[in-house]
């Protein structure tokens, strides 16, 4: 079996989020997907194999768990199939139902995500004190909690106690604020970082998952469907966004950084 790694969203190397990518001769078992993604040691490693009809299966696991959606595995396997030959959309059946991917101009790939927005919500018990910030507005989506803070810079910032963020019942917390760049020429609307220790990722450099919650919040307050998020994470990221009803594209680039063969 053909294994990959390529970080994601970024248009250069040792930036952006890394992923592993594992070309499947036949479905694996779940316990032998986990084993391999330990031992890739990445946020996430994506599974995909197809039998010539319909969409590709594709199943996305951390060190510690398998997780229902993940947007840059996605990406690093869309990516991967193009440069080995794929043409055309992309279909993935998964377990958040089917995705689907295009490559445009300059290899830039778009993926098509079910939007997840958030709703407001009390701030689970030590949260605030978790993460050492104090938030402007807090909600919860399908799988995360979104927490708006008072500027990117306190973005940048966070230094959370993971330990005790360990304990707040979420899959990840989003901390997110305005870029605070100006409006003509800016390089982004909004920043971001991604906190997941529950998962087994204590930071996730960038999250395309977390961008179907920050997409739909900052449509409604830019009054824009197109935006530019920036993940300030030490690799940092770009992820571009349109909000589509209930979907959300998620566009970026992608850079293969090593390939090899899966001997077990």
């Amino acid at each position: 079996m053909r294994l990959f790694t390529v970080d994601s969203f970024t248009d250069r190397p040792f930036a952006g989020n890394p992923a592993g990518v594992c070309l499947l001769e036949r479905p694996a078992s779940e316990s032998w997907m986990l084993s391999v993604a330990r031992e890739m040691r990445h946020s996430e490693t994506a599974f995909v194999h197809g039998d010539g009809d319909g969409p590709l299966s594709l199943r996305w696991f951390t060190p510690a768990v398998e997780v229902a959606l993940c947007g840059h595995a996605t990406l690093a396997t869309a990516h991967v199939l193009y440069a080995l030959g794929a043409t055309g959309r992309l279909e993935f059946a998964t377990k958040s139902g089917v995705l689907t991917a295009e490559q445009g101009l300059g290899g830039l790939v778009t993926l098509d995500f079910p939007a997840t927005p958030a709703e407001p919500a009390e701030p689970p018990p030590g949260l605030a004190e978790a993460l050492g910030v104090k938030p402007v507005w807090v909600g919860r989506s399908a799988f995360d909690l979104l927490v708006e803070v008072d500027s990117a810079d306190t973005v940048r910032g966070v230094s959370p106690d993971f330990a005790r963020l360990r304990e707040v019942d979420a899959r990840g917390v989003i901390v997110t604020a305005l870029s605070g760049e100006p409006p003509a020429g800016a390089s982004a609307d909004y920043v971001s970082r991604f906190f997941g220790p529950r998962v087994g990722v204590d930071e996730d450099p960038v999250t395309g998952s977390a961008h179907c919650v920050l997409a739909p919040y900052w449509s409604d307050r830019l009054g824009r469907a197109e935006l530019v998020g920036r993940q300030l994470s030490e690799r940092g990221g770009v992820v571009r966004t349109t909000l589509r009803g209930d979907r959300v594209g998620l566009a970026g680039h992608a850079v293969t950084i090593w390939s090899g063969e899966l001997h077990v």
